[in-house]
């Protein structure tokens, strides 16, 4: 065993991982990384298909990003945020908000509308007991930016953004309660976690939490309102439903206003939940559900610390006309999921691929009526009282900074087309597998769902370990990436080529097959 290997066995506990198992084998140990190719001590070289837990977006030592951080280290590496400001973090700011409230393109924020699908029966609920709601006034600007560390304390601050603003604009006697959907997880922090519903990863912690609502994710494949028998696509084109799952959300809404407490908040990964098995939310679902929340008075939480920066895709075709159309105005192109579906949160957070996958940082948007109910006298104490040490760091900064240069850049955008379609073509294989019961793509990210058999959806219990025996399979052949219980992901950084899609393609169809022979 290498050394370094040894000194893991030895010194290292490793997140999310069971280690009684961990030190039963040698460990990949990574040293060096270009482009979306990783390698380790040995000298293997492998395919990094979910850009090391979904934070690389433009591959590994990038020129520009290594740049910039040298000439942020000439500088200064960092400075307190408490009681002084810096230029990196000034300018990041400005372009965040500038990103997150992009120009006007006709589409119908928190519509009705927007949730009609071709083919499907109207809602199977009433709206006639709704309060009168109107979409355009849904959509405050974000206009701040508290930045923190990673995900978890994103989501952190904007919960208690969330929950002290509703106290103090609904007469300081308020108990903020929150709405969140099943299979939700939004980090580590003791209230990112009261905020989750995957008994796996919360319930032990249940003595330390808050009590928080949950209701019904938009799950095709598995939804007991899905009339449709499985077949050989997404499930979200074939369902056959009445939108049942609207339906009960507004269920929730209007039981929670009778009960006098309205819900402070809703809080949503916007079109994919990722550690809930990477679920690809139907057209539609999103602009119905946060036209609910508006309509019930409760804030827009957006989780964006996965499907931001890109991820969900571009809508441009490969050419060299529609990139250059994207690329002429920058904001257009739609960084955030939410403003690719026309919705506008309260608060939303950002990670993971802020810096390009480079450094921890992350940073809560929010707006200029949430940040003014924090102003006031200093011996009024209306302060935000959180933060971090590391907040607004030079570093992280800096590398955020020449990440959205890059991902403005026209051969950025044409990258990012290129990936998105070829991921489509080739995920088409997997259809030829009974064990691929589902296969859910949201622009350059992509979930495999493993089953017995297609034809019944039959799960694999989690103790048969079929997603990491695949996923072990998948490191044999040279392409690496970490499954959600029997659910295989693919994220690949933006720069991987299409012969490198097909690589990670073709393992994937020889790994189902080797493991379930």
């Amino acid at each position: 065993m290498h050394k370094l290997a040894q000194l893991d066995h030895r010194f290292v506990w490793h997140p999310f991982t069971q280690m009684r198992d961990w030190l039963q084998s040698e460990p990949i140990v990574i040293v060096e990384g270009e482009g979306a190719v990783l390698r380790d001590v040995n000298g293997k070289e492998y395919l990094d298909a979910n850009s090391s837990i979904w934070t690389n977006l433009h591959g590994h030592n990038h020129p520009r990003i290594n740049a910039a951080i040298t000439r942020q280290l000439r500088k200064i590496a960092h400075s307190s945020a408490l009681g002084f400001a810096n230029e990196p973090a000034s300018l990041l700011a400005e372009r965040l908000v500038r990103l997150s409230n992009p120009r006007a393109d006709g589409s119908k924020v928190g519509s009705w509308e927007s949730g009609r699908v071709k083919g499907m029966s109207t809602p199977a609920f009433s709206l006639s007991h709704l309060p009168t709601f109107n979409a355009a006034s849904s959509k405050a600007e974000l206009t701040k930016v508290f930045y923190s560390d990673d995900g978890s304390t994103a989501l952190e601050v904007a919960l208690k953004l969330a929950h002290e603003f509703t106290r103090r604009t609904r007469g300081g006697k308020a108990r903020p309660k929150f709405l969140s959907l099943e299979g939700a997880y939004h980090g580590d922090t003791v209230g990112a976690v009261s905020l989750g519903h995957i008994d796996l990863f919360h319930k032990a912690y249940g003595g330390l939490l808050f009590k928080s609502d949950k209701v019904m994710s938009p799950y095709c494949y598995r939804c007991p309102f899905n009339r449709a028998r499985p077949d050989r696509e997404d499930a979200r084109k074939y369902r056959k439903c009445q939108w049942e799952c609207v339906g009960l959300v507004e269920k929730t809404f209007r039981r929670q206003r009778r009960k006098g407490n309205p819900y402070a908040a809703f809080v949503f990964e916007p079109l994919m939940q990722g550690a809930a098995g990477m679920i690809a939310q139907p057209s539609g679902w999103l602009g119905q559900v946060t036209s609910l929340a508006r309509a019930y008075d409760a804030l827009l939480v957006a989780d964006e610390v996965m499907t931001g920066f890109g991820r969900t895709g571009v809508t441009c075709h490969v050419d060299d006309a529609a990139v250059a159309r994207v690329t002429r105005q920058p904001e257009t192109a739609k960084l955030f999921a939410c403003s690719r579906v026309g919705v506008q949160p309260d608060l939303l957070c950002a990670a993971k691929g802020l810096t390009g996958g480079y450094l921890p940082m992350a940073a809560t948007l929010t707006t200029q009526e949430i940040f003014d109910a924090f102003l006031g006298r200093y011996d009024e104490f209306k302060t935000f009282f959180h933060g971090h040490s590391y907040t607004a760091n030079q570093l992280g900064a800096a590398a955020a900074l020449a990440s959205l240069e890059i991902l403005r850049r026209r051969e950025s955008v044409r990258a990012r087309a290129v990936l998105q379609q070829t991921l489509a073509g080739e995920l088409k294989q997997l259809w030829s597998l009974p064990q691929v019961g589902d296969v859910r793509q949201v622009g350059v990210m992509a979930g495999i769902e493993l089953v017995r058999d297609w034809r019944t959806r039959e799960a694999f219990a989690l103790r048969e370990r079929a997603g990491i025996r695949v996923c072990e399979a998948l490191a044999r052949r040279g392409v690496l990436t970490r499954p959600i219980g029997n659910v295989i992901v693919l994220m690949p950084p933006f720069c991987t080529t299409p012969v490198q899609v097909r690589k990670m393609i073709s393992a994937l169809v020889d790994s189902v097959k080797e493991t379930f022979r």
